[in-house]
């Protein structure tokens, strides 16, 4: 396997993370035969596993920035479809696999994966996901969180009953509004600049944006407060995709009315879809721009409190969860907030967060979800007794819990302290506020577990109140959210190759040179994606300079 040595080599074969998928899901949807679709449905998130750790082995490790880009068709005039790997996308991507294997493996077990569709759509929304993550263009990342919606839609009203479909309404109704207004905002920033490259836009929207190449409001059609705007309407679709705090009131109405396995796949990719986009528009873009700082902390602050706390008004198991991923996405984001001191520091903690948040939330939505397809229900009041019951469920269930808090010896301890230490060494005014406010969301979502655990674990067994004592959650159930508690605890076990991983990530984030060069190539002739330096300045005197 030499060719993977090989960087342009190895950037054609990123457009098999889309191509694979895709062939897949339109295979899996013609196919007359059930085991062979559902066979596809497991084996394509394994493919992306397979290819995802080897593109990692290729693109970190050494200490050094690797970038592998492709562009598809050498389109000229700022027209392209732009491919890019490095560190972070690559460990996005073999992440969400995992997620999507353990989903449709509980899938499954609860017989879900029979329906016609559900492997077609899946594997159509991994399309989606995988290219959102290897994309280096605005408009094309707008096209892929598009594939990745379509076959959302069908997913969410899939099982046909009446609260799915107002689910499916609701979920329906806010991402084509959402949708809309992130495309608004990549033509605003088309139109201020002329292209919508994110190597193009490198630093555009930082302080040196408006003094290098001679000015930014003489180097380009507009001045940057109008590319901020642009940017802007990006970023809050993207929060809203997100499910952010403030634009998250959706989230909980529609994740948690979902079917399990839907929701396990939905909390792992679609919500890190838009917070994955946020921090490679930020770290690019802006470049970590801390004017905007204190603009972030109080909005990250905001979503952990009203992910923590919100989940005490809860009345079902999952609609707990809803509430636990909201409060997840601003322990990621606040480190855009703390960047002013050890920023590789801060984003190795933020990545490592991402990456815990998304086996953990899984590992708990399919926990929950074996209880409430074995008895039901999910309603907390209607469910006691379960760790006498069902004491598997409950160690798994018991498990998550703890690492969502931070507890040992799960990976929400590190993940937690790397970024209160990252936030340490900021040493600015606002450090505590960011500290204090983890401290105070990790007690809430310590009282809305233990809230949960009261209420369906403890008391009296169920077998008094008139059900089947023979009747309990099955073994096959709870391995897919046992074996992603598994990973959660070799995350914590092994935290220091873990922690070279999310460093490269973070250098990948800040250290945007490698990527700048993997995408435009040289900067005179191009590669089809960046217009002439000379008339749309930007960031590319930079790279002139360099060369």
């Amino acid at each position: 396997m030499s060719f993977l040595n090989d960087p342009d080599a190895l950037g054609a074969l990123l457009a098999l993370f889309v191509v694979v998928p895709l062939l897949a899901s339109g295979l899996a949807a013609a196919l007359p035969w059930a085991f062979l679709r559902r066979l596809l449905g497991l084996s394509v998130p394994v493919f992306g596993i397979v290819a995802g750790v080897l593109l990692l082995l290729q693109v970190s490790g050494g200490g050094e920035t690797t970038v592998v880009a492709h562009n598809i068709g050498d389109f000229v005039g700022g027209v392209s479809i732009p491919l890019v790997a490095d560190t972070l996308s690559a460990v996005m991507i073999v992440t969400t696999s995992i997620v999507a294997l353990t989903a449709t493996w509980f899938a499954e077990t609860v017989g879900e994966s029979k329906a016609r569709f559900y492997p077609a759509m899946t594997l159509m929304l991994l399309a989606g996901v995988w290219g959102s993550f290897l994309t280096a263009d605005l408009f094309n990342l707008f096209v892929f969180i598009e594939v990745m919606l379509m076959p959302s839609f069908g997913l969410l009203a899939m099982s046909g009953t009446w609260a799915r479909l107002a689910a499916g309404r609701t979920f329906i109704l806010v991402n084509l509004v959402t949708s809309l207004t992130l495309l608004s905002g990549v033509a605003l920033v088309y139109g201020v600049v002329g292209t919508t490259n994110i190597a193009s836009l490198a630093g555009a929207a930082s302080p040196r944006g408006s003094t290098e190449a001679g000015g930014f409001a003489e180097g380009i059609h507009g001045t940057q407060w109008q590319l901020w705007l642009g940017l802007g309407v990006v970023l809050i679709a993207l929060a809203v995709k997100a499910g952010a705090a403030p634009v998250h009131t959706w989230l909980p109405r529609t994740y948690g009315a979902t079917s399990p396995s839907v929701m396990a796949l939905f909390s792992g990719l679609h919500t890190k879809v838009g917070v994955y986009a946020i921090l490679r528009i930020f770290m690019t873009i802006f470049e970590g721009d801390q004017r905007w700082a204190v603009a972030i902390l109080v909005f990250a602050v905001i979503g952990m409190l009203i992910g923590g706390y919100g989940a005490l008004g809860e009345t079902t198991m999952r609609g707990v969860m809803s509430y636990q991923m909201v409060n997840g996405i601003p322990f990621i984001l606040v480190g855009l907030a703390f960047l002013s001191g050890n920023s590789e520091l801060m984003l190795s903690a933020a990545v490592f967060y991402m990456l815990h948040h998304m086996i953990t939330a899984a590992a708990l939505i399919m926990a929950s979800g074996a209880i409430e397809e074995t008895y039901g229900t999910g309603r907390l009041r209607r469910l006691s007794g379960l760790m006498r019951r069902d004491p598997l469920v409950s160690t798994v269930f018991a498990a998550g819990a703890l690492s969502l808090i931070g507890f040992p010896p799960f990976s929400g301890l590190w993940g937690k302290l790397m970024l209160i230490f990252a936030m340490v060494r900021d040493a600015g005014p606002t450090v505590w506020v960011g500290v204090g406010a983890i401290i105070i969301a990790s007690i809430g979502a310590l009282l809305s577990m233990l809230h949960v655990w009261r209420k369906c674990f403890w008391g009296k067994p169920m077998d008094k109140q008139d059900m089947d004592p023979s009747l309990a959650v099955r073994g096959s159930m709870t391995l897919p959210s046992a074996a992603m508690m598994v990973l959660s605890l070799g995350m914590f076990l092994f935290i220091g190759p873990m922690s070279d991983i999310t460093d490269d990530a973070a250098r990948s984030l800040t250290d945007t040179t490698p990527y700048v060069h993997a995408v435009l190539g040289d900067p005179e002739d191009g590669i089809g994606v960046v217009l002439p330096s000379e008339q749309y300045g930007l960031a590319h005197s930079t790279i002139e300079a360099e060369q």
